[in-house]
């Protein structure tokens, strides 16, 4: 149980609670209150109710529920295959490893029914060297066993892999290529978005222009770190969101299944035999219908 007193905040109770609990988003503490787990004054209150100074509230944290991992027969997209490592097209909207609000059918679920997994990252992110988005398309790398995972953590860490991206974003890119170096952390605004801050961790993504159109442009991004959401929130920085992007980018943009990213190219020194490897992984459909819809109406002319 967590009490406090309201001393100067004032305004939305849900709004408030985020700064009283840092440790809870604001979703978070919306699903508290419907819950009754956070009591105002001995009663319970809604988001919207404006607190007054002097208010006590209570908070009862729920039990923590624990994630059990099951493997799952659910098809996957194999690129590469051997005794160490799998590469993997991941496809636009499932989930990599598990977590509260996906505790099933995500990746880690379908590559545990097909093979064997690195433990290093524990129960529930065995394997995983590195994430995509829910709503990014494309190649991830994974270790089947510890001692080809630490190479290929520490290939990331080191910076000698390849991830490449293809992304739509809204307006035309002016350059031709650039390079965005901005640091980057939570919002300070939003816990559930990254944003670039002054104390945030170093982020760098170079890009090219492949393909103009009129309102929108297809480019490629390079990663040379790979931070949460770095690519949606460096792009929009620059005044170039992604389309389709739900969280970054604008209320008017392309219908889809989210963001229109898409991991195509990943390479990486194979942990056993030394060997560069480069894959690629074509568009989903999705993304190649929206390019040809673009190429018959928004053609520059």
């Amino acid at each position: 149980m967590k009490t406090a007193v309201i001393e100067t905040q004032s305004g939305r109770l849900d709004k408030v609670l985020t700064k009283v609990f840092p440790e809870y988003s604001r979703s978070q503490i919306q699903q508290l209150l419907e819950a009754g787990n956070i009591l105002v004054n001995g009663a319970q209150k809604k988001g919207k109710y404006k607190v007054k100074q002097g208010d006590k509230v209570t908070l009862e944290e729920p039990e923590l529920k624990t994630l059990a991992l099951e493997p799952e027969k659910i098809q996957l997209d194999i690129v590469y295959e051997d005794e160490d490592v799998i590469v993997v097209n991941k496809p636009q909207g499932m989930v990599v490893h598990p977590a509260p609000g996906h505790e099933a059918h995500t990746l880690v679920n379908a590559l545990l029914y097909h093979c064997p997994l690195s433990t290093i990252n524990g129960t529930l992110r065995p394997g995983i060297v590195h994430r995509i988005d829910k709503d990014t398309s494309g190649l991830l790398m994974v270790a089947k066993n510890d001692q080809a995972h630490q190479s290929l953590a520490k290939q990331l860490k080191e910076k000698t892999n390849l991830r490449e991206y293809l992304a739509l974003v809204h307006g035309q890119i002016k350059e031709d290529e650039g390079t965005i170096n901005a640091p980057l952390g939570r919002s300070p605004k939003d816990r559930k978005k990254q944003a670039v801050i002054a104390n945030g961790r170093p982020a760098v993504t170079h890009f090219k222009v492949l393909k103009r159109y009129q309102h929108y442009t297809l480019i490629s991004c390079r990663l040379e770190t790979g931070r949460t959401h770095q690519i949606r929130v460096h792009l929009k920085y620059i005044g170039h969101p992604l389309a389709g992007d739900p969280l970054y980018g604008p209320k008017k943009t392309l219908k889809g299944h989210g963001q229109f990213l898409h991991a195509a190219k990943l390479g990486f020194t194979h942990p056993r035999t030394g060997e560069f490897l480069t894959f690629e992984a074509k568009l989903p459909e999705i993304f190649t219908k929206q390019l040809e819809d673009l190429d018959k109406n928004e053609q520059i002319q």
